[in-house]
């Protein structure tokens, strides 16, 4: 599926010419107290994404944990050092964009693209709901091969979610990174400076999988397994009591599940999709009939949601990766290992033995 470029039209009038930014650049993130600006520290990765405008944009970044920095700024256009006024005005050709500084050995790339396409609608050319023009497009600027890759299989995924629940084509644009310029100083994370200000993100309530990952040879030995693209193939795959717990969020009987009172050496997986989830070294026993650990095996192997069925405020774990239910998150574990107890179902676990 490619980007409808029709609906990207430039504009033919310049702004001036600039050789140095008009204004200064911040020095330091105002949440994360990191530099704004490069040199980042060796590791570091940079991607940039547009979504509209770029206020609650950066916020949906800079939340994650393994984001080192972000900045607003504009990116994609035809003019050196822009202003704010004059990319609002359609002058310049730049999208309002999100420059994300991450850590990929604590958050994946694939992760960021997968918050990127839920976060807001791709199938709206230049505009975001009632934002309008071309510096509202939704963008993905690559900054190696390797995010070319994952971005072009990740569009086409998400392109067959949203055929799916009946959604039009994607028209998000994808194209090699050229120079960030960097916003004003009042645009630099502007939803921690005003809380209640302005954000126009809206999503279409379509899960994005990563199926890139989980086709690729190299994920086969990791133990993961092609994910499903629809419910009803994830209804096929999985067993009755499977499917009730994963899927919809069901828990099993206490006491009942197969990996309680299990000691054996190896890694716990998401059943549904083999994503890499515990080490049974953070294995205890809690007591609670459920199969219980003090953490994760990496902070991006699951997802935290707030779970309000009981008539009470609990913590959610999902998976990471295919967004299957696992169970919750207590803070009544071990205090020696941080305090948590992350409460499982056994039937949505597999134990891959060392």
């Amino acid at each position: 599926m490619q980007p409808l470029q029709s609906l990207f039209k430039r504009p033919q009038t310049p702004s001036p010419p600039r050789d140095v930014s008009p204004f200064p650049v911040p020095e330091r993130h105002a949440v994360l107290g990191t530099p704004l600006e490069p040199p980042f520290p060796a590791g570091i990765e940079t991607a940039v994404f547009g979504l509209g405008c770029f206020w609650g944009a950066e916020r949906l970044f800079w939340e994650l944990d393994g984001v080192y920095t972000t900045a607003t700024g504009y990116a994609g256009g035809s003019a050196d050092h822009p202003t704010y006024r004059e990319v609002c005005g359609g002058r310049t050709g730049h999208a309002e964009a999100v420059l994300v500084a991450f850590d990929p050995q604590r958050i994946a790339y694939g992760e960021l693209l997968r918050r990127f396409w839920e976060a807001h609608d791709p199938t709206q050319g230049d505009r975001q709901g009632n934002d309008r023009g071309s510096q509202y497009r939704s963008a993905v600027l690559w900054t190696s091969e390797a995010q070319r890759r994952d971005a072009e299989a990740s569009r086409d995924a998400y392109g067959r979610a949203l055929a799916d629940a009946g959604r039009g084509p994607i028209t998000t644009q994808l194209d090699r990174a050229g120079t960030f310029f960097y916003a004003e100083a009042e645009h630099q994370q502007y939803l921690h400076k005003d809380p209640g200000g302005y954000c126009n993100l809206r999503g279409t309530g379509v899960s994005c999988a990563l199926p890139s990952a989980a086709e690729s040879p190299a994920a086969q030995v990791d133990g993961l397994r092609p994910l499903a693209h629809s419910e009803d193939e994830w209804r096929e795959r999985l067993t009755r009591e499977e499917y009730k717990v994963l899927r919809k969020a069901g828990t099993e009987r206490p006491f009942s599940g197969e990996y309680v009172k299990t000691s054996d050496d190896g890694t716990y997986r998401c059943r549904a999709c083999g994503n890499a989830l515990f080490d049974s070294a953070a294995k205890f026993d809690s007591r609670t009939g459920w199969p219980s650990f003090t953490k994760t095996v990496t902070p991006d192997a699951v997802e935290l949601r707030t779970d309000r069925k009981l008539g009470m405020a609990r913590t959610e774990a999902r998976c990471g990766r295919c967004h299957s239910h696992l169970g919750h998150v207590f803070d009544d574990g071990p205090r020696a290992d941080g305090g948590q107890r992350w409460c499982m179902n056994s039937v949505a676990l597999d134990l891959d033995p060392r």
